[in-house]
C-alpha cells in the first residue's frame, strides 16, 4: 500500500478553519490499532521578498485520554481571555486607531497646503545654493 493510500485510510474526519494568513486543520485519524486521535495543524503563510511564499506548519496530537482535561483547560483559558479583554480583536482596533491618525495627518497636511498659494511658488535649483 502506498503512503498516499495510508494517509487516505488514516484520515477519518476533517475540518478547516481559515483565519487570515493562518489556517487550522482539525483531522481525526486512526492508529494502527484502529483507535482515533485528533491532530491540530496550524499552517502559516509567509511571503518572501521576491513575491514567492512558503508555509510553516505546527502540529499537535491529541489522544482520547487527554480530551476532557484539554477541553476544560481550553475553555477556561478562552473564557479568561474574553472576560479580561472582550471579544474585540485588539490588532483590528489598533489598525482603526492608526488609520484615524493617518487621516488626521493627511487632513492637517491638506489644510496647511491649502493655506499656501501655489501660484507664488518659486522653482529653486540646488545648483544655485
Amino acid at each position: 500500500m502506498s503512503d498516499n493510500e495510508m494517509m487516505d485510510k488514516e484520515e477519518i474526519y476533517s475540518k478547516v478553519l481559515r483565519a487570515g494568513r493562518r489556517t487550522y486543520f482539525f483531522d481525526v485519524r486512526a492508529t494502527k490499532a484502529g483507535d482515533y486521535y485528533l491532530t491540530i495543524t496550524e499552517s502559516k503563510k509567509f511571503t518572501n521578498d521576491d513575491g514567492s511564499f512558503h508555509y510553516k506548519k505546527h502540529k499537535i496530537y491529541l489522544y482520547k485520554e487527554d480530551f476532557s482535561e484539554f477541553r476544560d483547560i481550553l475553555s477556561e483559558m478562552t473564557d479568561y481571555i474574553i472576560s479580561e479583554k472582550g471579544e474585540e480583536v485588539i490588532s483590528e482596533r489598533h489598525q482603526k486607531d492608526f488609520k484615524r491618525e493617518d487621516d488626521f495627518v493627511a487632513q492637517e497636511t491638506n489644510t496647511s497646503e491649502d493655506s499656501h498659494n501655489t501660484d507664488s511658488f518659486t522653482d529653486i535649483s540646488f545648483d544655485d545654493i
